[in-house]
């Protein structure tokens, strides 16, 4: 994953601010109304509207794991293998994605390491994702190791505790540096694992939707957005394939009886044919980049930073988020907020 940046682990859930927040504004108001904000980047003078709306989130328990090993092929191939099938709670039995990259000073073990997230709606069942996950993708993947990545979590899952058990008898407790581990035996040599993992209540939704004239600068500027968010935020991830989703959703069906179906107020295709359409006449095609993080601050960053990358993109007519009204969860992210305009 060349677009993730190598830094130190922050192990806190109060995660720090990236820099993007703290310099000055890529964009610049030139109208304003009760529904739009047209903008002008500062960069190459590219115009957009952003919606003047809010991303509704919900909280999710989450866990987060450090991966080592030998090298960062192997630590990324551990951490894109456990993150799989993990785009939606909706129908996935989870939702997870890689964080980044840590270098080999920042680790347990002295060697390099992939953080990733993963969540669910309740520790329960977290736990056994986590479990499940990590016995099946982390410890049958070759030099790795894994390591509880939120130390300060006051929830503690037995994870390793019961993947121990694989070890037949033969496994042995040990300490690396203050954290109980077990060494499991197995072909290669030995998968050390951390004994317990932290869970904390986390912020799930925190969604852009990227709209644009043709398909393929939508998705340039959904992978610009998806590449900003990569190098400049902490605490998050993105759940769906390569940080972008193409086929958002919305709650149950009108014709069929199913938890979720196709989002058709959004689907450009049909926009002269549905009566409730929200696709704008000069967009053919929208993107959706869904955030996840450790807490609110860290997805509102996150969503900041796609936005400002997004409307750098020639093509892009307006960026929005998605929101039921308050009806799915308690947490706002407006954008006009988030971008301080």
């Amino acid at each position: 994953m060349k677009n993730i940046l190598k830094r130190g682990l922050n192990m806190s859930t109060s995660t720090k601010q990236s820099k993007s927040m703290e310099s000055s504004n890529d964009l610049e108001v030139i109208n304003e109304n009760e529904e739009l904000i047209t903008v002008k980047h500062s960069q190459n003078g590219n115009i957009c509207s952003i919606g003047n709306t809010f991303a509704e989130m919900f909280p999710m328990w989450a866990g987060r794991i450090l991966i080592t090993a030998d090298t960062e092929k192997w630590a990324l191939t551990a951490a894109r293998t456990t993150t799989g099938f993990a785009a939606s709670i909706i129908m996935s039995p989870a939702e997870a994605g890689i964080e980044g990259i840590l270098s080999p000073d920042k680790t347990p073990d002295g060697r390099i390491g992939a953080l990733i997230q993963i969540y669910h709606r309740t520790w329960r069942d977290l736990k056994n994702q986590m479990s499940l996950r990590l016995g099946q993708c982390i410890m049958t993947c070759p030099t790795t190791a894994s390591f509880d990545a939120l130390p300060e979590a006051k929830r503690r899952l037995k994870v390793g505790r019961s993947l121990r058990l694989f070890g037949d008898g033969f496994q042995k407790s040990d300490m690396i540096g203050e954290r109980k581990v077990w060494r499991i035996p197995v072909m290669e040599g030995e998968f050390i694992v951390e004994d317990r993992f932290g869970a904390i209540k986390a912020i799930a939704g925190g969604n852009l939707l990227i709209m644009a004239e043709t398909q393929k600068s939508g998705l340039k500027a959904s992978e610009e957005a998806v590449n900003s968010i990569f190098q400049e935020a902490n605490g998050v991830i993105l759940p769906f394939p390569g940080g972008i989703c193409r086929a958002g959703s919305k709650a149950g069906s009108l014709k069929y009886k199913l938890p979720a179906s196709t989002n058709h107020p959004l689907c450009p295709k049909i926009k002269k044919i549905v009566t409730d359409s929200e696709v704008p006449d000069n967009v053919n095609s929208i993107y959706e980049i869904v955030i996840n993080g450790l807490n609110l601050n860290v997805v509102k960053t996150a969503m900041a930073q796609g936005i400002k990358a997004a409307a750098k993109v020639p093509g892009v007519t307006r960026i929005s988020a998605a929101n039921f009204g308050g009806r799915l969860g308690p947490y706002k992210a407006y954008l006009k907020e988030v971008l301080e305009l």
